[in-house]
């Protein structure tokens, strides 16, 4: 096969319109990647289209994942199979809601780092990067038989920076590492946002982001080809059909006919990628997190976007509305029925077993001493909580304070917890008793997920943890023990220890089901916490919604007996978890 980009796609010389979906292969369970792949097919789609994160496939420096939710080959295997177009994007940067905007953290132990810049230390991390994923994308692309059409420079860099020689650059590293296909840029679609982050004048393909308003955008990305002399397909590579959800905010919805009525629009025009058609799950710690300017907003583990296919996978009112239009402007594409899911309520089930964080803390992790707390960064820590511990004399009563940390602290003297600030409260002074000769002082802080957009990619608010210090009175206090809790080891707890009321604790449940079945935790009467099903991390939930539920695909089931583990921050006693067949919400 044959791709080339000239006034239209062409595919073996035939213009081609391609009507494409985003689907996060890291978003989803690999065993429901064709169900995906084919209701995509049958809403009348042609082209699959996924960013490729990097911090999933480079977790740590210089150690890669291709494993599991991370093996992009095997995804893009079955795509090729299934006969749909590829679209790859690449780019170090994706942003896409998701944890550091796809960003490595590690990249922030280098105190002198700055990101999608020129900066050597960056580059040379993007090209060692691209030297183990480029290679493994090679035999996709259309050039050596595969169906991979394109690949994607940088992602919305005209919202960031305009910078084309770092542009370039990432190019070359493209083409370094064995890209042989067109390449593409994806920007909003204004001038200035399209000249900062185009690199239309070395014949890389622009496309548009947006939402609404087709022929405004679809004119200003034409004037931008003509500035340059180009006659070029017009494609809107994210048409906005929905919207990613943060904490404490009401759900954004889309109504499906004026969604599918934009569609219109575009396809009159040009070509179009759905982002998102499937949304999945923000699994593990990789929300992302809203830049608002005042302060961040941490997403949802649900990535559900409103989209065509729900979170779960079933076909919504959107979808076929979406088809319609299709159907309607594209008489000669192939649409057809969607393959439903199907979910169950296995049931309630009693915790068996619980145990308070402070009486394991020295089984889960090893202490670092220093004089001053360290960063989750500079201690070798990517995601999840640090606690901070140090000594404070009494009998008497003091004040404290947290300076520069991210990002939700909990102060607890004794075991018993004395305040929890989070946002606009950290740094508040915190009234302490310390009724004893020697009293202990734990400080757990969560990071609730790194910015993803906007002018805090860049900003010292990234670096998780305590930046700054403890403080009593007008001092820093010295001496800590910092304890990593990343929790990848929560097979491990002990859960013969004790248990204190209202300290942060681990639960643990059996659960019995005797055939694996698609189903929902119902987290409703838990307060804030990560549960993990047979050490699979599904992710985080909250109380202040807006969801009240984690989707357990039944994938992750074993035949007969199942572990659940929760661990709770916020001291409510759970003593059962229950399943529902479908989400629940805040009331």
């Amino acid at each position: 096969m044959k791709f080339e980009v000239n006034k239209e796609f062409l595919i073996d010389g035939k213009p081609t319109k391609l009507i494409s979906g985003a689907v996060h292969y890291f978003r989803i369970i690999p065993e429901k990647w064709r169900d995906t792949l084919y209701n995509l097919k049958a809403m009348g789609c042609n082209t699959v289209e996924t960013y490729i994160p990097w911090n999933v496939h480079e977790p740590q420096k210089g150690k890669f994942n291709f494993e599991g939710l991370a093996d992009i080959e095997a995804f893009c295997k079955l795509a090729q199979e299934m006969e749909l177009f590829i679209i790859l994007r690449p780019s170090p940067y994706i942003c896409a809601e998701w944890e550091f905007g796809g960003l490595p953290a590690w990249l922030l132990e280098d105190p002198k780092m700055r990101i999608r810049s020129q900066y050597n230390g960056y580059i040379q991390a993007v090209d060692d990067y691209y030297s183990e994923l480029i290679p493994r994308l090679f035999p996709y692309q259309t050039t050596q038989g595969g169906s991979v059409l394109m690949m994607q420079v940088e992602n919305e860099y005209g919202s960031f920076g305009n910078d084309k020689d770092y542009l370039k650059l990432i190019a070359s590293l493209l083409k370094k590492y064995g890209a042989e296909i067109p390449l593409f840029t994806s920007d909003g679609g204004w001038e200035a946002a399209l000249d900062s982050g185009g690199l239309a004048e070395d014949s890389v393909l622009a496309t548009a982001n947006f939402g609404s308003d087709a022929n405004s955008n679809f004119k200003a990305l034409e004037a931008y080809h003509m500035k340059y002399g180009k006659e070029a397909p017009l494609m809107c590579m994210e048409f906005w059909d929905g919207w990613f959800n943060n904490w404490g905010e009401e759900i954004i919805k889309r109504d499906p006919n004026e969604t599918a009525e934009e569609v219109r629009e575009i396809l009159k025009r040009g070509s179009i990628n759905f982002y998102m058609f499937h949304g999945g799950t923000n699994f593990g710690f990789y929300n992302g997190c809203s830049d608002q300017f005042t302060h961040s907003t941490p997403q949802i583990t649900s990535y559900d976007y409103d989209a065509p296919l729900t979170e779960w996978g079933m076909p919504t009112e959107k979808f076929y509305a979406i088809q319609k239009v299709i159907e309607e402007e594209c008489p000669n594409v192939e649409t057809f029925e969607p393959k439903l899911p199907v979910f169950k309520n296995i049931g309630c089930f009693q915790v068996k077993e619980k145990v308070s964080l402070p009486s394991i803390l020295t089984d889960l992790t090893s202490p670092v001493k220093n004089d001053y707390p360290l960063t989750m960064e500079e201690m070798g820590q990517s995601f999840g909580y640090i606690m901070y511990r140090t000594e404070l004399t009494g009998p008497r009563k003091t004040a404290l304070k947290v300076t520069e940390t991210g990002d939700r602290v909990q102060f607890f003297v004794n075991n018993e917890l004395k305040a929890t600030q989070y946002q606009n409260e950290v740094g508040e002074e915190v009234p302490v008793d310390l009724p004893f000769e020697r009293n202990i002082l734990d400080i757990l802080v969560e990071n609730q997920g790194r910015n993803n957009y906007g002018p805090t990619l860049i900003s010292p608010q990234q670096r998780k943890g305590i930046r700054g210090g403890i403080r009593e009175d007008i001092h820093y206090i010295s001496g800590w023990e910092h304890y990593n809790l990343s929790l990848d080891n929560s097979k491990e707890i002990d859960f013969s220890k004790e248990w204190i009321e209202g300290s942060p604790s681990f639960y643990r449940c059996e659960v019995k089901v005797p055939k694996p079945e698609n189903t929902f935790l119902d987290c409703r009467n838990f307060g804030k916490g990560v549960v993990y099903l047979n050490g699979f991390h599904l992710g985080r939930y909250w109380s202040k919604g807006p969801t009240s539920y984690l989707f357990v695909p039944k994938e992750l089931w074993r035949n007969g007996v199942n572990t659940l583990i929760i661990f709770e921050t916020e001291g409510n006693e759970i003593e059962n978890v229950s399943f529902s067949d479908h989400p629940v919400y805040v009331d």
